[in-house]
């Protein structure tokens, strides 16, 4: 009787911990960069889309934006198409931006709607072509100082936030998948982390939050500790010294784009954790971390 009471005790407690946060981000609105192993565990899966819901349950406004690299790779190995990245680029010709755009709107986009749906939530899965949401331009990568032609990807010249202001504080919880359309009507495929931080920008949001694969930045590579909070000014340092390389890059310097354009905090966050998101936002000490200004 006396440990089942404790029990009920210490859920009380956790619940009294997350008020402040709860009461702090009360109508605000939180940009989720979802991908990693988070979308390929169904456990994982299954704890991301409840921490959504009851973000949006306790009044904070959740837009999610997903890549689908895995289920990208699964079809392209199908159609015997290999793989090329430059600087954590996919390049992109004319089949592979088909088959991303089959995949991470027809896909991986209704997937997550689904599951949100199946929640008690009401998720709208929208990518950029809808709306003229992400209007973009092609993407050339510098390698070596060099232009290289990296075919259908593309960078973000504007987001329609209000197509997301409109969904996402009303009922809705709105996903988005990384595809943007040019002035042509020619579809690119962007990077997601980009997109996100370009999302979070463009409303204004209290949070971006990147979930990874990582537990989060560390000053060395080898080391247990991670870094609860660090300034841009070092993480682009640590990127100079190569401590921070790969895919990571886009996701710290859209932390740092999104923090100089008015977004209030930004994190990166181990997303093969169980509830990695309502532990980050609603504990005092948080699992990731925090890059500020």
């Amino acid at each position: 009787m006396y440990e089942e009471m404790d029990t009920l005790i210490e859920k009380a407690s956790i619940l009294i911990e997350a008020l402040p946060y709860i009461q702090k981000l009360y109508g605000k609105t939180v940009v989720i960069k979802y991908g990693g192993n988070a979308m390929i565990n169904e456990k994982l899966k299954n704890w991301v889309m409840e921490d959504i819901t009851l973000l949006k349950y306790i009044g904070v406004n959740p837009i999610v934006v997903h890549g689908g690299g895995p289920d990208i790779n699964s079809v392209l190995k199908k159609l015997n198409v290999e793989s090329q990245f430059v600087n954590g680029l996919r390049v992109t010709d004319m089949q592979t931006m088909e088959v991303a755009q089959m995949v991470l709107v027809g896909k991986t986009n209704k997937e997550l709607v689904s599951m949100l749906n199946q929640k008690g939530g009401k998720a709208i899965g929208i990518c950029g072509i809808d709306g003229n949401l992400i209007q973009a331009r092609k993407h050339y990568e510098y390698v070596n100082g060099e232009s290289f032609d990296l075919g259908y990807v593309g960078e973000v010249v504007s987001i329609n936030a209000k197509v997301l202001e409109m969904l996402a504080k009303d009922e809705y919880i709105p996903v988005v998948a990384p595809i943007g359309v040019g002035e042509d009507g020619t579809s690119y495929n962007i990077n997601a982390d980009t997109v996100a931080a370009e999302i979070a920008k463009a409303i204004k949001a209290e949070k971006l939050m990147f979930m990874t694969d990582v537990e989060g930045l560390k000053y060395d590579k080898n080391s247990k500790e991670i870094i609860s909070a660090i300034s841009a000014d070092e993480v682009l340092k640590m990127i100079d010294e190569g401590k921070i390389d790969g895919g990571m890059i886009p996701k710290v310097l859209g932390c740092i784009d999104a923090l100089k354009h008015g977004v209030n905090r930004t994190h990166i966050l181990d997303g093969r954790i169980p509830h990695c998101i309502l532990l980050e936002i609603f504990t005092d000490k948080g699992i990731g971390t925090m890059i500020h200004l």
